[in-house]
C-alpha cells in the first residue's frame, strides 16, 4: 500500500542501504536504534476523541516509517493523557524525562504548548546531556515562534496568523462576505484568531464589518444555541472561528438546528466529530484553511484510504507525516539520535512532502508550507473521500504557496553554547 518509489516522496525512497550510502560509507550510529516519542495530549474528556485519533495516526505512520526511513531508526510512541491541563502536562513531561524519553509531541491546546515549551527550555538548561526536543504538531499560537520562541521547540503546523493570512486572502475575493461574527475559544489560540481576523480584514477588506465577537470556555460548552442566537441577531453573514473538537462540532450542529445559513470560515472542520455534526448541512458554506485536505491524491490518498480501512476513522493530522519525515532525515544528516545534534540538523531543513517543498525556518523553527482552502460539499467522482461516512467531503478550492501565507517573526532565538 505504501509506495516508496513515488517521485513526490523521494526521501522515502531511501532504503536502509541507500541511507548507508548517504553517510558516504560511514556507519550510521543510529541505524536500528529505537527512538521513543512521548505523546502528551488529551486522551479523555470532551477532546479525548481527537487525541485518540491522533495517537492512531502517530502509530500508523510509525509502522510505515519503521519499514524504511533515511536514518534506519525505529519509532515507538509512548502515550500520556494530559487531560488538556497545562499543570498535568508538566508532570507528564517529568515522567517522560524520567523514562529517558528525549522527544515529546503535543499539539492540542496552545496553553499547554506554551507551558511545555517553557518547561522543556528550563529542563534542558538544567540538564546538559539529557536534552529534550519538543515536536509541536498542531498548537498554533504565534507566540510560540515569536516572543516565546525556544530553540528546542519545532512547529510542524502553520500558525494562527499564517492560516488567517491565507483565509483572508481568499475572503477578500468573496463579495457576499459583508458582516462577520468572531466566535472563539477563550484561551491563547482563540484570542489570536480574533486578533488576526480583525487586523487582516481591516487591511484587505476595510468594507467588512465585524458585527459581533464572543469568547467561550474551552471544552466546556455543551449547548451553543445561545451563541448561534446572538450570531443570527447580529445579522452576520459569516462566522470566523478557530474552534476545534467538540467546540466546533457542537457549534455547527446548533447552527444547523437553528437554520443559520451564513458562511463559516474555520481551521478545523475536518477534525473528529465535526463532519458528522455538519452532515449534509452547510454544503458550499463551510470552509477550512489547513496544510492538507481529504482529497490530496497520490501517496497521501493511499495512506488515508488504508487508515480508514484499518480503523474506520479519518487521518487528518498530516503534520505527523512531516514530523517523521523531517526527524528521520535530520537524524540521517546528523548521523545521530542525540537531540542536540538532531535539533541543529532540523534547523533550516527542507524536504519534499505531500504539499511540496517544506522548510523548517531556522530563525524561529516554524515550518513553511503550502496551505489549502477547502469547502464542505457532496463527495463526487473528482473528490470522493467521505469523512465519517457522511457522503460529504472537503473539496479544495484554492492553494496558496508558502510565501503567500508566511508571516514575519520577532523571535530572538537563544541558541545553546
Amino acid at each position: 500500500m505504501f509506495d516508496f518509489t513515488s517521485a513526490r516522496f523521494p526521501l522515502r525512497a531511501l532504503t536502509a542501504a541507500a541511507a548507508l550510502a548517504l553517510a558516504a560509507g560511514a556507519a550510521h550510529a543510529q541505524k536500528g536504534e529505537t527512538v521513543k516519542l512521548a505523546y502528551i495530549d488529551a486522551l479523555s474528556g470532551l477532546m479525548g476523541p481527537v487525541g485518540q485519533n491522533q495517537v492512531k495516526t502517530f502509530q500508523f505512520l510509525a509502522e510505515k516509517f519503521n519499514k524504511s526511513n533515511p536514518a534506519g531508526v525505529k519509532f515507538e510512541v509512548v502515550t500520556f493523557d494530559n487531560k488538556l491541563s497545562p499543570a498535568e502536562s508538566l508532570n507528564l513531561l517529568k515522567a517522560a524525562a524520567d523514562q529517558g524519553i528525549r522527544y515529546i509531541m503535543q499539539g492540542n491546546g496552545s496553553s499547554v504548548a506554551l507551558a511545555l515549551a517553557d518547561a522543556v527550555q528550563k529542563h534542558n538548561d538544567r540538564n546538559p546531556g539529557k536534552e529534550i526536543i519538543y515536536l509541536n504538531y498542531s498548537a498554533v499560537d504565534p507566540d510560540l515562534t515569536n516572543s516565546k520562541c525556544s530553540y528546542w521547540h519545532f512547529r510542524f503546523d502553520a500558525d494562527t496568523s499564517m492560516k488567517m493570512e491565507a483565509l483572508t486572502t481568499f475572503m477578500k475575493d468573496q463579495p457576499d462576505v459583508k458582516k462577520v461574527y468572531l466566535l472563539n475559544q477563550n484561551y491563547a489560540h482563540g484570542h489570536q484568531v480574533a486578533k488576526y481576523a480583525k487586523e487582516m480584514l481591516a487591511r484587505k477588506r476595510p468594507d467588512v464589518q465585524v458585527v459581533g465577537e464572543d469568547l467561550h470556555p474551552l471544552a466546556q460548552v455543551r449547548d451553543f444555541a445561545p451563541y448561534v442566537a446572538k450570531i443570527k441577531a447580529s445579522g452576520a453573514d459569516t462566522v470566523i472561528t478557530g474552534n476545534w473538537g467538540s467546540d466546533l462540532a457542537l457549534l455547527v450542529k446548533a447552527a444547523n438546528e437553528a437554520g443559520y445559513n451564513g458562511k463559516f470560515f474555520t481551521y478545523y472542520t475536518g477534525v473528529t466529530g465535526t463532519p458528522t455534526a455538519l452532515g449534509t448541512g452547510g454544503a458550499g458554506r463551510v470552509y477550512q484553511v489547513a496544510y492538507s485536505h481529504y482529497n490530496m491524491g497520490g501517496e497521501p490518498q493511499k495512506l488515508a484510504n488504508e487508515f480508514k480501512a484499518k480503523f474506520n476513522d479519518d487521518m487528518y493530522t498530516m503534520s505527523v507525516d512531516h514530523i517523521y519525515l523531517m526527524l528521520s532525515q535530520a537524524m540521517a544528516n546528523a548521523k545521530s539520535t542525540d537531540p542536540v545534534k538532531v535539533a541543529a540538523a532540523l534547523e533550516g531543513l527542507t524536504v519534499k512532502s505531500f504539499n511540496g517543498d517544506v522548510t523548517m525556518r531556522k530563525s524561529d523553527h516554524q515550518l513553511q508550507q503550502a496551505l489549502y482552502i477547502s469547502v464542505w460539499q457532496k463527495a463526487d467522482a473528482k473528490y470522493p473521500y467521505s469523512p465519517e461516512n457522511t457522503g460529504m467531503t472537503l473539496a479544495p478550492v484554492k492553494q496558496y504557496e508558502s510565501y503567500v501565507s508566511s508571516t514575519p517573526t520577532s523571535c530572538q532565538m537563544k541558541r545553546p553554547g
